[in-house]
């Protein structure tokens, strides 16, 4: 099977772009990681990047007059690419449904939360205040609403009564990693398909 063409979006430290570079150099993703795109000018994720000899495409938004400038940047430069699948990992801006819709089903993120609970920022804070005892991450396909698309994956980790927003995330991260390359191999391998809202293919 032809190795997909993956571009990865980030804006911090990237420890999901790192997991999800690893598992594609040790084989588990059938996939190849064409650039890297970041919007944080000094990220560390642009670091590793450079060390892995993936192009990196900054784009920090203050560069720009308008988020369509913004984004037709960020089309234009992954263009050549001819990305089949992009993995938002960590990557802090919401893009447009015009953006979206160039690459409909072929964008992964991945969430600290088990949607569709806890939409948006600090969903490990909204997680505590909320008193829930099960917390977790989920990998949706990305659609033009903020963390609604099909879900693909989720893993669950327990919530603990003296957990704080720090220590409930740190617990989630290391579902993270697992779940959405299990998440991003999937797709590399052409087994998952959207039914309405439902992903289906998940299930070995």
């Amino acid at each position: 099977m032809t190795k997909k063409k993956m571009v990865i979006f980030a804006s911090g430290r990237g420890s999901n772009a790192i997991a999800l570079h690893d598992a594609v150099e040790d084989g588990k993703i059938n996939a190849e990681i064409k650039a890297l795109v970041c919007d944080i000018p000094g990220a560390p994720v642009m670091d590793r990047a450079k060390e892995w000899g993936v192009p990196v495409i900054l784009a920090d938004r203050k560069s720009f007059d308008s988020k369509e400038a913004f984004e037709k940047y960020i089309l234009d430069a992954i263009e050549p690419y001819q990305a089949d699948v992009i993995c938002l990992a960590g990557f802090m801006r919401l893009l447009s449904g015009d953006f979206i819709s160039h690459y409909e089903h072929k964008m992964l993120n991945i969430h600290p939360a088990l949607l569709p609970s806890f939409r948006g920022l600090h969903a490990q804070r909204q997680a505590v205040e909320a008193g829930v005892k099960i917390a977790g991450c989920t990998v949706h396909f990305v659609v033009p609403d903020m963390d609604a698309g099909p879900i693909i994956l989720q893993s669950a980790v327990p919530v603990y009564e003296d957990d704080t927003e720090d220590t409930l995330a740190a617990r989630i991260l290391t579902k993270e990693h697992p779940t959405y390359v299990r998440a991003a191999a999937l797709f590399c391998d052409d087994k998952l398909t959207i039914d309405g809202n439902v992903v289906k293919g998940t299930q070995e």
